[in-house]
């Protein structure tokens, strides 16, 4: 592929306008074809088995291998694939129902990339858990879909961060640079579908749809803060790692880290990935007020001489 159909593919895949003019309120039709055609049309095809690996020298080998996010980032693809995959049967819209094939199929090539790039670095990863079948799909599609809504807000953060700081070479940001522009549109897009959702359901189903969202969110808390799952210890011959695979990188950033500066970079990149997309289409909101709330209290660090 040249380097001119690359550039194209990545323009393609961060700016589009729904082809219908005029307003659009959620949950109207119009809505629901903006939603069907937004990943389908802003389609990124590269090929990861393609993808360049630059060769790292032996520092930034080091670092790199040494993150403790790798074995987390491959589950989490892994489940997030199966559980779209098992949503996406139950509904019964064509267009929407092909749309969410699709988002499974990228979550699906978010793995092929994360195992490649783990083969190529020689990184070593514990043996992979059974991806069960969820019983509830909506559920797990909530649950996959605010999770992402999360840990994609910060992941831009730390992943501009580490480019700055070198903590990555420019070489390994650019080759990993479509995979992040991706979570950003599955999050567009679940945002979407979220708000289309409750605006098309039955009134008498609405309470508990709201219950099932608080539901959710209480589970990634609670998730997240080390309830729900240990964190093996150094006796551990199988140590266990917990959901919140952007904390784990955050660590491994802290000597570098200035939380307000991350927070700050945060939303700026939250802002850029956004900007290219129809302006009738809803953003996510809950990270970035959440942050520009936590951002009052976090004074950033006096500079060292």
């Amino acid at each position: 592929m040249s380097s001119t159909t690359i550039e194209a593919a990545d323009f393609a895949s961060r700016h589009w306008d729904f082809a219908t003019k005029g307003p659009i309120r959620p949950g109207d039709d119009a809505h629901l074809e903006m939603l069907s055609q937004l990943l389908l049309e802003t389609y990124n095809p590269y090929k990861p088995a393609v993808l360049d690996w630059p060769e790292l020298d032996a520092q930034a080998l080091a670092r790199i291998t040494s993150l403790p996010i790798w074995d987390i980032a491959v589950q989490t693809e892994g489940k997030a694939g199966l559980r779209i995959d098992t949503f996406a049967a139950t509904v019964k819209h064509p267009g929407l129902r092909r749309a969410l094939f699709h988002m499974a199929g990228e979550e699906k090539r978010h793995k092929e990339v994360l195992s490649r790039l783990v083969a190529a670095y020689d990184i070593k990863l514990q043996p992979e858990p059974e991806y069960k079948v969820p019983r509830d799909p909506e559920w797990a599609f909530m649950v996959t879909g605010y999770s992402e809504c999360i840990d994609s807000f910060f992941a831009y953060g730390l992943f501009e961060m580490a480019r700055r700081s070198g903590f990555f070479p420019i070489e390994l940001v650019e080759t990993f640079e479509p995979v992040v522009q991706e979570e950003g549109r599955h999050i567009l897009f679940f945002t979407n579908w979220i708000a289309w959702h409750k605006r098309t359901m039955p009134w008498w189903r609405r309470p508990y749809f709201s219950l099932k969202t608080m539901a959710v969110w209480a589970f990634l808390i609670w998730e997240r803060i080390g309830i729900a799952r240990s964190v093996g210890g150094a006796d551990d011959p199988a140590p266990k790692q917990d959901a919140n695979f952007t904390i784990n990188g955050a660590a491994a950033l802290a000597d570098e880290m200035d939380p307000a500066k991350l927070i700050d970079i945060c939303i700026e990149e939250d802002i850029k990935r956004m900007a290219g997309y129809d302006k009738r289409l809803l953003r996510p909101t809950t990270m970035p007020k959440l942050a520009r709330f936590a951002r009052i209290f976090i004074k950033p660090k006096r500079a060292t001489a």
